[in-house]
């Protein structure tokens, strides 16, 4: 019997560790999926969460492999109301808070980038986007804790989910899927240790300001 021989490289490819750009891809060709009707919102918030925890290239392949071309490759299609166009994955903000032995706190109006990174170490951080500006679909917090603990709050009109997990503490995501199909994506990510992590849906909080041209009105 003639064995099929597989391209060279195809195993080194799918074994290569998977950068947050990599999952980005993956995340919107998800959402297009689901604005389509290709998915339901179940099926895209299990996808979504496998995207986000996929640590090879290899394990993102399998999340798409039934969906359409990379939206990139398509004519592209409009981001919802409210949205402007969604920047290329390099070019997204990043935004770092830090609490050694201390405390560091993000609240108020302020914009939220595609990616904020929280890192407590014997401190406490919390971030409060009850007030905040979205201007990407889909916002990921990744968050280390480590003796220390995160407290995260979000609108009680954007759908927040959880991908982390404790290691002698506590990763507590309250997992809540909006009622719009438009609204904001957070995505909490990350791993707490001796330590705790918190995220939920603030009531009577909801979001407002979506644009950059809301903000500076």
């Amino acid at each position: 019997m003639k064995r099929t021989q597989q391209p060279a490289g195809t195993d080194a490819e799918a074994a290569l560790r998977a950068s947050d750009a990599d999952r980005d891809r993956i995340a919107e060709i998800l959402r297009e999926a689901l604005a389509e009707g290709r998915l339901t919102a179940e099926e895209h918030s299990e996808r979504l969460d496998a995207a986000y925890a996929a640590r090879t290239v290899g394990e993102l392949a399998p999340l798409v492999r039934d969906l359409p071309a990379h939206p990139a490759d398509r004519t592209p299609r409009p981001e919802p109301a409210g949205y402007p166009p969604a920047a290329p994955a390099g070019e997204a903000d990043t935004q770092n808070l830090v609490a050694v032995f201390g405390g560091s706190v993000r609240k108020g109006r302020w914009r939220v980038g595609r990616r904020t990174n929280a890192f407590a170490c014997f401190g406490g951080i919390e971030i409060d986007l009850t007030e905040a500006v979205f201007e990407q679909r889909e916002v990921v917090v990744n968050v280390v804790a480590v003796f220390g603990g995160v407290e995260i709050k979000v609108p009680e009109n954007v759908t927040l989910r959880g991908t982390g997990s404790g290691v002698f503490g506590g990763f507590d995501v309250r997992t809540h899927e909006s009622t719009d199909p438009d609204a904001p994506v957070v995505v909490v990510s990350g791993v707490a240790l001796f330590g705790g992590v918190e995220a939920k849906p603030r009531r009577g909080k909801r979001l407002r300001a979506w644009t950059r041209g809301q903000l500076d009105g």
